[in-house]
C-alpha cells in the first residue's frame, strides 16, 4: 500500500507559473518533472535517473 500523499501548498508565484506557462498539463506532472530537473542539475541523480550514494560525510578541516 503506497502511503498517503501529503499536499503541497504553492505560493501565488509558482501558482501563477503553472497556470499561465504550463496551460493543460497537470500540475503534478510539471512539479515532478522540475524536481527531477533539479536534482538532475545539482548533481544528486545518477545519469539513468537514480538518487546517489553520498557516502560518508567529509568533515570540514
Amino acid at each position: 500500500m503506497p502511503a498517503p500523499q501529503s499536499p503541497v501548498y504553492l505560493d501565488p508565484d509558482i501558482t501563477a507559473i503553472l497556470t499561465r506557462c504550463y496551460r493543460g498539463e497537470r500540475k503534478r506532472a510539471v512539479i515532478a518533472r522540475a524536481i527531477r530537473m533539479l536534482a538532475t542539475a545539482d548533481g544528486h541523480l545518477t545519469p539513468d535517473g537514480r538518487i546517489k550514494n553520498p557516502g560518508p560525510q567529509k568533515r570540514p578541516r
